[in-house]
């Protein structure tokens, strides 16, 4: 008996051992597995970094318009059953297809250089935008707007709400822009000044966002001074430091609440004019006295809308008219610059005019266009979708970065230093050359000339 006792506790502590050297060989395998997974999500990351900086710099090169499409999900304003299929397709994350309806179902298929399904978080559509933002920075006029039809997302886009992940384009962006000013100024030498500006055009009359009182009523001028330079007149400039989340906060609210919205049938809160911020920095090195100046231009357009859907009278009705006749402007302009024409009307709307520099190949231009899912817009969706496509295709030239040396500005050799920001892998032979370019809006920048 106890030596059948002492064979069975025998043979227990061997299954224990066992069991032991099992429990140790699967935690060790599964260590060896979560470090793999861990390995190819950083190789997967790596791969989409390189994958926007490749097509960045050929897009640079050629000198395209790039042009972003995103579609919102369904809202309960559309009245959509729970199994309901958006209208707007996605293929993959260059290509979408738009089906319409009716007796006899239609396919239109798109192609631009990134496109975003419904599920796509905000932080996600700020990932793929975020080296074309930073590249203010670097010396360059950069130019984002939001395009669609009233109630598309435009506004969530770019704005987006609150401070965490519901935050839009432009409250990213001044974070990302802090990020990167101090990478900059820690490894590089520079030092940077930034102040924003914030105005919005309304029935063709620029009304300042950032104004002390409500109902100042300063008349505001797009001018130009002796040295070419444009600006606004009398608007608010307010000096920023980017990694200040709280002057950030303040500033949007501040913006939002003086912004002009309105009701219709298509969207509750209809933003009822095109909204501009600018960011406007310089930035000059002790050691080799190069000075650059660059701007950050975050457009939120104004819906197009057809009157018998919005069902606007009165002052909405008159918004409405303004607000179409200046994107009308806008697509008259892309128009020209697409067949190469001689003469581009940027004069014929505020907007366009405001917009001049950055689309007459001295700035990056990122054109976003935002889609309602739902079938009752789809018209509204396939006219936002072929004005993207035109835009897609305007080639506005080779962008150059500012760059000052001493007191006068002039063209740099490629011998010496680049801007902060060109990556060190790029042969000399792919990097802009520099020289001064315009700004947009308030930047004081050298007016920009339409390139053949």
């Amino acid at each position: 008996s106890a030596e059948v006792i002492s064979g069975l506790k025998g043979e227990i502590n061997m299954l224990k051992e066992r069991m032991r050297i099992a429990e140790h060989k699967s935690l060790s395998v599964g260590a060896a597995t979560a470090e793999q997974v861990v390995n190819l999500e950083t190789e997967i990351s790596e791969c989409h970094a390189e994958r926007r900086r490749m097509h960045n710099l050929v897009q640079e090169l050629r000198g395209n318009v790039r042009v972003f499409a995103r579609v919102r999900p369904f809202l309960p304003g559309d009245c959509a059953d729970d199994d309901a299929q958006p209208c707007v397709l996605p293929n993959g994350e260059s290509s979408m297809q738009l089906v319409v309806g009716g007796d006899q179902l239609q396919s239109h298929s798109f192609t631009f250089d990134r496109v975003f399904p419904q599920s796509t978080s905000q932080d996600a559509v700020f990932t793929e935008v975020s080296e074309f933002v930073q590249s203010a920075l670097d010396g360059y006029n950069v130019c984002l707007f939001s395009y669609g039809q009233t109630g598309s997302g435009k506004t969530h886009t770019m704005q987006g709400s609150g401070s965490g992940q519901m935050r839009g384009i432009i409250p990213r962006s001044i974070e990302q822009v802090g990020k990167y000013k101090g990478k900059l100024e820690r490894d590089r030498g520079w030092k940077y000044e930034m102040c924003v500006s914030f105005i919005e055009i309304y029935n063709e009359t620029i009304r300042d966002l950032l104004r002390e009182k409500e109902n100042d009523e300063k008349k505001h001028e797009i001018k130009v001074n002796n040295q070419g330079r444009r600006y606004i007149s009398d608007i608010k400039m307010i000096p920023l430091e980017p990694t200040n989340a709280d002057a950030v906060e303040g500033i949007m609210h501040l913006a939002a609440k003086r912004r002009s919205v309105g009701a219709t049938d298509m969207n509750a809160t209809s933003s009822r004019s095109h909204s501009i911020f600018t960011l406007h920095l310089t930035a000059y090195h002790p050691e080799n006295g190069q000075e650059l100046r660059g701007s950050l231009n975050l457009v939120d357009l104004a819906g197009s809308e057809r009157l018998d859907r919005s069902k606007a009278t009165g002052d909405r009705a008159k918004e409405a008219m303004a607000i179409n006749k200046s994107l009308s402007c806008l697509s008259d302009v892309f128009l020209a610059i697409g067949k190469k024409s001689s003469h581009i009307p940027f004069r014929n709307s505020k907007l366009t005019y405001l917009l001049q520099p950055a689309l007459s190949g001295d700035g990056k231009s990122l054109m976003l266009v935002n889609l309602s899912p739902s079938e009752s817009s789809v018209q509204e969706s396939l006219c936002s979708l072929r004005f993207a496509s035109q835009v897609n295709k305007c080639e506005l030239g080779r962008v150059t970065s500012s760059v000052k040396s001493g007191s006068k500005s002039k063209k740099i050799s490629t011998r010496l230093p680049t801007p902060p920001g060109t990556p060190k892998s790029v042969p000399s032979s792919l990097s802009p050359s520099k020289r001064q370019i315009p700004g947009i809006s308030t930047s004081r920048n050298v007016r920009g000339r339409f390139k053949k």
